[in-house]
């Protein structure tokens, strides 16, 4: 079994963690490794990195949800396990007291067949043959600058239906765990990680509808009519300009978002939204 992990960068405290949490798994004969930054930080020399995550049958994550994503979206498929040290932690559900027990203890699953995954769909648009890195919180259309003067001229459509358009910053499609990210900042709706949909929200539309959940595997196409086009992204990273008009089509993409270990409650954490 190999097991890799990803620990927040610049915190002594996850790289603490990080590397307790890998001499416990050494003593299960796990090969187990610390990505590269981290390693360095702790003057061991030895980490790899992070894109390896995707050879691994697990992925360590000590820091916050953003740490969760960043080792999620190069793990691309294998499970995570998140140790959280945010303020939040609607994807970390171990509190670092707990994580290495939680660590050892999917170890031990994953050799008995039974880790506990839940998975979590993911997003990616498309444009002409370019296909952007998946998202697992939300896919952004948006202007090249925001407010008076910026956003885009827009259609939208669900499936074949027209459901809005006009202008607006820009148009935000999330999946149930991004409803309380950027989806929430753009008073879009709370939705619950178990709800099979999407949820589709304009931003600051000048004569929009309300914002919208569709089905799950339901296509959201915004076209963009003005020529200078728009620009793409992808859980706020990775932001691709496309020039106009275009139509660009989000919809959810394989494989999800996989995540082991214990559940994390959901309304605990809206407490701490407040």
């Amino acid at each position: 079994m190999q097991v890799g992990i990803v620990a927040r960068k610049g915190d002594p405290r996850a790289a603490s963690l990080a590397s307790d949490v890998r001499d416990a798994v050494e003593t299960r004969d796990a090969e187990v490794w610390i990505d590269e930054v981290t390693a360095e930080s702790l003057g061991i020399g030895s980490g790899r990195p992070v894109s390896a995550l995707i050879d691994c049958d697990l992925a360590v994550s000590i820091g916050g949800d953003g740490t969760l994503l960043f080792a999620a979206r190069n793990a691309d498929g294998t499970p995570v396990i998140g140790i959280n040290l945010g303020e939040v932690g609607f994807l970390n559900a171990v509190p670092p007291e707990e994580g290495e027990a939680a660590v050892l203890a999917a170890v031990e699953r994953f050799r008995d067949g039974g880790m506990n995954i839940r998975e979590s769909p993911r997003l990616a648009a498309s444009v002409d043959g370019w296909r952007s890195v998946p998202a697992a919180n939300e896919v952004v259309v948006t202007g090249h600058r925001r407010g008076p003067g910026g956003g885009i001229d827009y259609e939208l459509r669900i499936d074949d239906s027209r459901y809005s358009g006009g202008h607006a910053d820009g148009v935000l499609v999330a999946t149930p765990s991004g409803s309380t990210a950027y989806n929430l900042a753009e008073d879009g709706p709370l939705v619950h990680p178990a709800v099979g949909g999407l949820i589709v929200n304009e931003m600051c539309a000048s004569d929009g509808m309300p914002p919208l959940v569709v089905d799950l595997d339901a296509t959201v196409t915004v076209t963009v009519s003005d020529p200078a086009g728009a620009i793409v992204v992808s859980d706020g990273r990775n932001p691709h300009a496309i020039d106009g008009p275009v139509s660009v089509e989000i919809r959810r993409t394989e494989p999800p978002m996989r995540i082991a270990g214990p559940t994390a409650d959901f309304f605990e954490g809206l407490k701490k939204l407040s």
